[in-house]
């Protein structure tokens, strides 16, 4: 990893932890963010992956337009520190650990695969 990349990721991790701390108080069911990134084709090939607990607790929360809270805190916190994403909504993606374990067995470095084939 190039030390600009280096950079970058401290920056990205700083960041979204706000978000998720902010998220850990105010969403039910919410546990916890991730990201996933290709520095050679940033920020173009960054992903966000915020979980929760069950199906249920994501179903409801995204029902109750929770996503708006975490898409325009992100793009905040992004924004805040110079990263520049046109269309949040594209790099956000909603998950639960109910369904990591029901498809992969709690295995989230293979659930995130699918995300490499997602633009």
């Amino acid at each position: 990893m190039k030390k600009s990349d280096k950079k970058i990721e401290k920056t990205l991790r700083e960041a979204l932890t706000a978000v998720c701390d902010e998220a850990l108080g105010t969403i039910k069911g919410f546990v916890w963010l991730t990201h996933l990134v290709n520095f050679d084709v940033f920020p173009q090939s960054l992903k966000i992956v915020c979980v929760f607990e069950t199906d249920d607790e994501q179903k409801q929360a995204l029902d109750a337009q929770q996503d708006v809270f975490l898409y325009d805190h992100i793009q905040a916190k992004l924004s805040a520190v110079n990263i520049k994403i046109k269309n949040i909504r594209s790099h956000v993606f909603f998950d639960s650990e109910e369904t990591c374990q029901r498809l992969h067995g709690g295995k989230w470095e293979e659930r995130f695969k699918r995300l490499s084939t997602l633009h």
